[in-house]
């Protein structure tokens, strides 16, 4: 891979400015800053944080668990009282996080990324409808006759981004970057698909009054777009109103953090046709000014200058890229871990682990993500190319495509989501949570196995794009 050289020819290393004492810190918050970026660490996280979660739940500390995660949070002054529960904190409120991160990545697709020709981006969309309309009518296969568990058809539809990219990303350059595109580009398509599922069926009955509002904020937060606000906060502090009106509505609060999302600026303040030559002379300006044997706080021009050029070169970073580096690893690293930890709870002891692995929840979320994925998203991605809409990537055969398949039924975020609000029951919760592990395990272990053997039959080392590694990066 050609490495980003300046106009000398020297690959410039930032850390070089910086003087030797400090020079050590910074490397090492670069480097938490690289793991915190990282998909395959992130998956790894809220991987320990179930299994935290499932050895807990079958021990003798589940009962304290379970209180703990319940404990009432008051907020309010006066008669003017809020009371939530800290499992309810994390999924209502922290979650919307999660969302509000998930559209940020749906809006940079549409707007720059992979979803912004339809044609380009056909295979994987198409093959993404396909990899939920599968997993429903396996799902209805084993429920559509009973009343009280057909309302889960929408767990096994989703499939989760970080397990599903960062077990490909274990593959490294042995898979062709075809496939990431194509996986990424379903996940995101497969994450739309699942909001709107979210939206339309697993709210409960809105109330117009609080919709009317929510809706209103929305305008107030299109207006700031529209009007070209680039500050972060005002957005932030509308979307607390847009989440508390959609909370109180009835419609699922984490909604909020889409539509948030979809309001946020992508493009940059500055005129960058411009900014080059704006910043070439105030560098120019502030080595005029810059005097060696004085120190630098008496030096009120050069550090006039100098804080010029630092503020308008932070603007030069749209507002969604700069909140959704801010976002991911909180997200990632904290938010997710917590979900797992407090939703992947499956106690087996003193339970009739029989009925448990027969119940029709159970086989319907399990057979839907580890048979209705990988044959929804085969068959619609055969057709597909059959029909001439799309062809496979550059680079990519139909195994690829097998393996990558098998990967869209790792479920686990989403899908658990998805599975507390589709059912009251908590037996009918632990079937579908258990099946949604078992199947994301299986799913990952298979499609990792598929991909690495058709790696090994063909070992080329494919190149790796750097856009990802550049919209994640932070400098000093």
């Amino acid at each position: 891979m050609a490495e980003n050289k300046g106009p000398s020819g020297v690959n410039p290393d930032p850390h070089d400015l910086l003087i030797d004492e400090v020079q050590g810190h910074q490397r090492r918050y670069m480097k938490l800053l690289e793991f915190t970026h990282s998909s395959t660490r992130a998956a790894g996280a809220m991987l320990l944080a179930a299994i935290a979660a499932l050895v807990v739940a079958n021990t003798g500390l589940h009962e304290g668990f379970l209180e703990f995660w319940h404990t009432d949070v008051v907020v309010g002054v006066g008669d003017h009282v809020g009371v939530m529960s800290l499992a309810h904190i994390i999924n209502d409120v922290l979650m919307a996080l999660f969302f509000l991160l998930v559209g940020l990545e749906i809006k940079y697709e549409m707007t720059v990324g992979e979803l912004t020709n339809i044609r380009d981006c056909a295979l994987p969309i198409i093959a993404a409808v396909g990899g939920v309309l599968a997993p429903i009518g396996i799902y209805l296969a084993f429920n559509a006759a009973n009343p009280d568990t057909a309302h889960g058809w929408g767990v096994p539809t989703a499939t989760d981004i970080a397990f599903a990219l960062g077990i490909l990303a274990l593959l490294g350059r042995k898979v062709p970057n075809g496939v990431r595109v194509f996986l990424s580009t379903l996940a995101v398509a497969d994450d739309i698909i699942a909001i709107l599922v979210i939206a339309v069926f697993y709210g409960s009955a809105p109330d117009l009054g609080w919709l009317a509002g929510a809706a209103a904020v929305l305008v107030v937060l299109v207006v700031l777009n529209r009007t070209h606000v680039y500050s972060l906060y005002p957005y932030i502090l509308v979307g607390a109103v847009l989440w508390f009106c959609v909370f109180m509505s009835g419609v699922h609060s984490t909604i909020a953090g889409v539509l948030l999302a979809f309001t946020i600026p992508i493009g940059s303040r500055v005129r960058l046709s411009s900014f080059l030559d704006w910043s070439r002379e105030r560098v120019d300006d502030a080595r005029s000014y810059y005097e060696d044997d004085k120190p630098v706080v008496v030096q009120g021009k050069y550090m006039q200058t100098v804080r010029a050029l630092s503020r308008v070169s932070r603007q030069v970073m749209p507002p969604a890229v700069r909140l959704e580096q801010r976002l991911y690893p909180w997200v990632y690293f904290a938010v997710l871990p917590l979900f797992a930890l407090t939703n992947a709870d499956v106690a087996f002891l003193g339970g009739d682990m029989g009925a448990l692995f027969t119940g029709p929840v159970f086989l319907g979320v399990l057979c839907g993500l580890l048979v209705g994925k990988p044959l929804g998203i085969l068959l619609f991605s055969f057709l597909t190319v059959k029909l001439g809409i799309a062809k496979l990537p550059e680079a990519v055969t139909w195994k690829h495509m097998l393996g990558a398949s098998i990967l869209g039924g790792v479920g686990f975020t989403m899908a658990i989501f998805v599975a507390n609000l589709a059912f009251v029951d908590a037996v009918l919760v632990a079937e579908a949570k258990m099946a949604i592990l078992c199947a994301s395990l299986v799913a990952g272990v298979a499609g990792f196995v598929v991909l690495l053997r058709q790696a090994a039959k063909d070992p080329v080392e494919h190149p790796i794009p750097e856009d990802e590694t550049a919209r994640n990066a932070e400098g000093l």
